[in-house]
């Protein structure tokens, strides 16, 4: 698949909403969501080459669920060989005020 960096993933916030309401649903007190900074993805995207960001699910050796983000090529390819970024800051307990993707 050839990749150019401007698909469309628009949803509408009752469909987001109507999703992230069935992800809580069916797993209470798991994380809901995760924040990178503009920084980091700033950084990933100015890479030579890169069209978007892939973003892999991942469990650190202590068990808390994060993401893995990687700059991915117009091939589809990841940049595996150039920045990565994790560490995000899990909601909860970093959510921001309550609204109608996170409650």
């Amino acid at each position: 698949m050839s990749f150019t960096g401007n698909e469309n993933h628009d949803i509408t916030l009752q469909e987001a909403s109507a999703m992230t309401a069935n992800y809580r649903n069916a797993s209470p007190g798991a994380v809901l969501g995760h924040y990178f900074g503009n920084s980091a993805i700033s950084a990933i995207l100015a890479q030579t080459g890169c069209v978007g960001i892939r973003m892999y699910y991942a469990i650190t050796n202590e068990g808390v669920k994060q993401l893995v983000l990687v700059g991915v090529d117009s091939n589809g390819n990841d940049l595996y060989n150039g920045l990565l970024a994790d560490r995000s800051y899990n909601c909860p307990p970093d959510c921001g005020n309550s609204n109608p993707l996170n409650t």
